[in-house]
């Protein structure tokens, strides 16, 4: 399944537009934008280090102390639920923080 198809599962009302060259995803504020590499996708969560992630699927920009990755390469799978509880919960932060 595409990304921006379980984004817009997860959270009917996000809005995707691109900015940086590269299309985001906001409810209130920024959730995620999603990077293009020769090797990988980058989705980059504005807010990934506040977010739970019991899944583990962040394996990226770890160090930061606002952002959080998860770089999908073309061999991985990506956990559709797992991911969608981090869209949810981002969305959710961003709601109590406007």
């Amino acid at each position: 399944m595409h990304v921006r198809t379980l984004i817009q599962q997860a959270e009917p009302e996000v809005v995707e537009e691109w900015k940086w060259a590269v299309p985001c995803w906001s409810h209130d504020r920024l959730i995620c934008t999603g990077e293009t590499y020769q090797r990988a996708v980058k989705l980059t969560f504005a807010k990934g280090a506040s977010l739970p992630d019991p899944a583990g699927l962040f394996n990226a920009s770890l160090t930061g102390n606002t952002r959080r990755a998860i770089d999908l390469h073309e061999s991985n799978a990506l956990d559709a639920d797992a991911f969608q509880t981090l869209i949810r919960a981002a969305a959710t932060l961003n709601k109590s923080s406007a």
